[in-house]
């Protein structure tokens, strides 16, 4: 992290690989309506360059060795703890409680739940949906493992990222299904980025981890996979398939559900539409109002084809405008649909939450039975 200066954030537009160090310096120089810029600008350029802010060596080295480092990790170390969530183990069982009660459980599905799909934005602003989805979760459920299929927000498009570590929290170690984890990488190793760097600091699947173990205990069993977002087919055209690793992938996740069947339960760390100022949209996004009502319509659209288990209808509505919505959950429920293709949906709660003063993310609860 880089704390600049408020007088040379404008510059930080010349870094943008077509302007010069004479761009830069003529900048400065209108900035300070100094001429004697030259210390300045070397300043700016040595801190940015060694702190890994700059496309050069330095950063391709730094890069390199810290994905050697989690490449060497035993475990997956918690990234989000003190920040999305307490960091100790008593202050986070009483806020998992609170988050946890206040609800009846709801009514038991004959054991036919396969999944559930909850948010991954903080849980402080979106536990109602993540209670939605994880009361649904029992005792019989325990000695399942939990696919867990999260958005890739950094990650490789038209890839997946496995890790074969265990995942660490407060509460203790999930433990990776690592017989599974090979078996994928050995059956679609083209799609794959195996121990993804991406693992080390994303969010999606951490917090699905923290609510499994608060739920049914530190020591769960997992199947980690990041979902990196379908670009080729969401702005070219054509189902997600046209890549050669995503159908190789796909084919493989729904062989493993064929062979697995009830030893797995999918959870999916989803959320929906992205919208305001902080997302790039030219209007203030108020949660359910104004612009965002009719973002609540399309959005029940989308969840209708998802409950319906329809992957090609959902996909089309992702596609218009070249999702305008700006749904990151998108690439997790369709990779869902189509290794589960017979699961049908229910929308348990769906929620609009101001992330900002300008700026809103949707997202639901959901379960999936056979």
């Amino acid at each position: 992290m880089l704390i600049i200066p408020p007088v040379l954030i404008e510059c930080l537009q010349c870094f943008d690989g077509q302007q010069t160090d004479l761009d830069l310096r003529a900048m400065l120089v209108r900035l300070t309506g100094d001429f004697d810029v030259g210390e300045l600008q070397q300043h700016l350029l040595q801190t940015l360059a060694n702190a890994g802010f700059l496309e050069d060596e330095t950063f391709a080295r730094m890069e390199q060795e810290r994905r050697r480092e989690f490449r060497e990790l035993d475990v997956r170390q918690p990234a989000h703890a003190g920040s999305g969530y307490p960091a100790e183990d008593g202050e986070l069982r009483e806020t998992m409680s609170e988050y946890m009660s206040g609800e009846d459980p709801p009514a038991a599905l004959d054991g036919r739940l396969l999944a559930i799909a909850a948010p991954h934005v903080s849980p402080q602003g979106g536990w109602q949906s993540y209670r939605a989805a994880y009361r649904m979760l029992g005792p019989e459920h325990r000695d399942r493992t939990f696919v867990i299929l999260g958005t890739s927000h950094y990650g490789a498009p038209e890839r997946f990222g496995l890790t074969r570590k265990n995942f660490v929290t407060p509460f203790g170690e999930a433990v990776s299904d690592r017989p599974m984890v090979d078996w994928l990488a050995g059956r679609a190793g083209g799609a794959i980025e195996m121990e993804d760097y991406c693992h080390s600091f994303e969010h999606t699947v951490e917090f699905q981890v923290v609510f499994l173990q608060h739920i049914l205990g530190p020591n769960v069993r997992i199947l980690p996979i990041l979902c990196g977002a379908f670009a080729h087919s969401l702005y070219e055209g054509g189902n997600p398939e046209k890549d050669d690793g995503v159908k190789s992938f796909l084919e493989a996740l729904g062989e493993l559900n064929d062979r697995e069947g009830d030893r797995l339960f999918w959870v999916l760390g989803v959320d929906m539409a992205h919208m305001g100022a902080r997302y790039g949209d030219r209007f203030q996004a108020q949660a359910n109002a104004g612009e965002m009502s009719a973002v609540g319509v399309r959005d029940e659209a989308r969840i209708a084809r998802i409950n319906a288990s329809d992957a090609a209808g959902f996909w089309d509505l992702v596609q218009e405008n070249r999702d305008d919505l700006k749904w990151c959950g998108s690439s997790p429920f369709y990779t869902f649909l189509k290794a589960v293709p017979k699961a049908r949906g229910e929308l348990l709660r769906y929620e609009q939450w101001n992330i900002d003063e300008q700026s809103v993310v949707s997202f639901a609860g959901m379960a999936f039975s056979k």
